[in-house]
């Protein structure tokens, strides 16, 4: 059985900063994420989850022949005006198989630089979240489209920061502070609120480039908002030199709902105001199961903890690294044969690193999962919502010409992640949001070149 990359559309030979994975297909190994219920399909991919449901079982030898027979014509039809994507954090299997149609695996930065990076290419298809999918949407070109495999899949960190949450505060934060504030938008935002960001002169920023963006923003001499993780803007803040006294945690959505200037405390005011750093309270619920405790326990084994930055500060702290996806993955790719790693991060992306440690004599394990006790790494739920039918949909249907629109981003959508629902902007709202938040990406790609050049 086939399990090599196709050599259909873009592969990494490509793109000298595109890395494989690692992982492989493995034939008598079922393609293990568990099957959707057939209601979550939207109406035009319900035929082909019913064919896939109805597949006797699911190892590759079974589920790789139905995927060709729809996969290979539209790759062949497409050639080098199709690119298939997908983020780190996708189920096992989405990234195997979106590797072996000849597509790219990579981090929130360089997913949103695909249309920037590959400007003849016209369809880019991502296997990930929404918020990833926009992204490349704002950095587009005219000519080239964007498609989401399934426009449900989100974000639940962003889903506390969405624009009818955060602008009133914003706007109240704006009266008072003037020209002085700055907002630095995390990725795992919406365009609208990257928008924001790019309104007030501010930048986007990753986990991979959080701290230099933070520093480019103090340079300024700006009080900077930060949102909407208030982990990754602390682990940041201590990274950049400033101290606890001077930040300020707006309490979010999921602690004071609706919370407004005039709701806050005296001591609460005077907090804010004579804070250098304001964090929105979202947080990642996946990375906050993380304690110490488990740090110590896997040091204790022999293991080396390397965490990801969304953890909270008083487990970044005390692990042997922090950092991005790519930086967790580069180091289960450069590890040692015989050297132990336990990594605090989504589940799915710690079992496709602890599949590649095995091929490497390198084993992973996910911080959470220490035996006998309760707590366990957790996969993040709405991420999981792409499998292999609704990439066999979307790109069978692109081929007929029919795909969904539902399934085209465009920047400034705001999609309801439990109906489906979607909002789209008027065509001027949508230039002046396009405006606004790429200058904010491109403020966040100024920063990323301009470290590089400096370290080289």
């Amino acid at each position: 059985m086939e399990t090599e990359a196709l050599t259909y559309g873009h592969g990494a030979e490509d793109d000298d900063s595109a890395r494989t994975t690692g992982l492989l297909i493995t034939p008598g190994i079922p393609i293990c994420q568990t099957d959707l219920p057939l209601d979550w399909y939207q109406a035009e991919f319900k035929p082909y989850a019913e064919e896939y449901l109805a597949l006797p079982n699911r190892l590759p030898e079974t589920v790789l022949p139905w995927m060709d027979a729809y996969m290979q014509p539209a790759l062949r039809h497409f050639g080098k005006d199709l690119m298939l994507l997908a983020h780190f954090y996708m189920g096992g299997e989405i990234v195997k198989l979106v590797e072996r149609y000849g597509g790219r695996i990579a981090d929130s930065y360089q997913l949103a630089l695909e249309t920037r990076k590959n400007p003849g290419t016209r369809y880019f298809v991502e296997s990930a979240v929404h918020f990833m999918a926009e992204s490349i949407a704002i950095l587009k070109h005219p000519h080239q489209e964007v498609f989401i495999t399934n426009p449900r899949s989100g974000c639940t960190m962003e889903m506390m920061a969405k624009d009818y949450l955060l602008e009133p505060v914003f706007s109240e934060l704006q009266a008072r502070y003037g020209d002085d504030l700055v907002v630095i938008a995390y990725m795992n935002t919406s365009g609208r609120i990257k928008a924001l960001a790019g309104r007030t002169g501010g930048s986007v920023c990753t986990s991979s480039n959080a701290k230099d963006v933070l520093l480019w923003a103090r340079r300024q001499g700006k009080r900077v908002f930060f949102v909407p993780d208030r982990h990754l803007g602390e682990n940041s803040a201590a990274a950049v030199g400033i101290p606890p006294e001077k930040q300020f945690v707006w309490p979010g959505p999921k602690e004071r709902p609706g919370l407004r200037w005039a709701d806050l405390t005296s001591a609460e005011k005077a907090a804010c105001d004579g804070a250098e750093l304001l964090l929105w309270g979202g947080y990642c619920g996946v990375h906050t199961v993380y304690t110490p405790d488990q740090v110590r326990y896997w040091q204790a084994a022999g293991y080396r903890v390397l965490v990801h930055p969304e953890c909270p500060k008083t487990v970044v702290d005390v692990a042997d690294g922090a950092g991005s996806t790519n930086y967790l993955w580069s180091a289960v790719q450069r590890a040692e044969r015989g050297a132990k790693i336990a990594i605090a991060t989504e589940g799915h992306f710690v079992r496709n690193a602890a599949t590649l440690g095995n091929t490497r004599g390198v084993t992973v394990v996910n911080l959470a999962d220490i035996p006998s006790s309760s707590t366990v790494g957790c996969g993040c739920a709405t991420m999981s919502r792409n499998d292999p039918p609704h990439l066999v949909a979307l790109l069978d249907l692109l081929r007929q010409g029919k795909a969904p629109s539902a399934n085209r981003v465009e920047p400034g959508d705001a999609v309801n992640e439990r109906t489906g629902h979607r909002q789209r902007l008027a065509p001027g709202e949508q230039e002046r949001l396009v405006g606004e938040a790429r200058r904010a990406l491109e403020a966040m790609i100024a920063v990323v070149e301009s470290t590089q050049a400096a370290s080289s």
